[in-house]
């Protein structure tokens, strides 16, 4: 990262962590209550043909409230058929993320494939409200995305979902929940042990 587009990136800015993650109609499973000795069954149908992949921002601030933005994608599970984000399907949520927030942005990911093309680079090079923070390699536990996932498989353990329109309805509506509850996203923060100050801000040569 050059000096001068660092020192931009440092003042001002939201801190945007990026994650993503599939679902499909076989539900994750939990504990649950049941009867002593019975244990519970979700009958759920055959094998599915298609996957909903979700790219998640989380996004922070000091002084501003946190925000939750995602973006879907459904893919056919057909032999050669992509079943992830393209780069430009990130390019394009980070488009929508720097329009809904306002302002630069700087994004945390992972070392993604598609974190890694030469498209997405040079889009981050054209563009001084973006600027992106490589974490270490299998390093999940300091993105607070990876607790957003957690909340919503944990309300969607145990469930059968009879169509795919179920599964994205289901989805749609916990990620909703989550959106309206703004602590709930600094709790995903907080869980990584990460702490956000307000930096200083820069001194005007004389």
């Amino acid at each position: 990262m050059a000096p001068g587009k660092r020192l931009a990136a440092a003042y001002g800015s939201w801190i945007v962590f990026e994650d993503e993650a599939g679902f499909s109609m076989t539900p994750p499973r939990a504990r649950t209550w049941g009867r002593r000795g019975n244990t519970p069954e979700i009958r759920v149908r055959g094998r599915p043909r298609r996957r909903t992949s979700i790219a998640a921002l989380c996004c922070y601030k000091p002084g501003e409230r946190s925000r939750l933005i995602h973006r879907p994608r459904t893919h056919l599970l057909l032999k050669g058929a992509r079943r992830s984000f393209s780069w430009k399907d990130y390019r394009d949520l980070l488009v929508r993320a720097h329009i809904q927030l306002g302002g630069p942005i700087v994004v945390v990911c992972d070392n993604l494939n598609t974190h890694l093309t030469a498209g997405l680079k040079q889009y981050e090079a054209d563009h001084d409200w973006l600027t992106t923070v490589r974490l270490s390699p299998y390093a999940p536990d300091l993105n607070p995305v990876e607790a957003i996932w957690s909340l919503v498989r944990r309300a969607m353990a145990n469930t059968a979902f009879d169509a795919p329109d179920d599964l994205d309805h289901k989805l749609r509506r916990e990620f909703r929940r989550i959106q309206l509850r703004p602590h709930l996203i600094d709790g995903c923060l907080t869980a990584t042990g990460l702490t956000l100050t307000s930096p200083t801000p820069p001194c005007t040569p004389p």
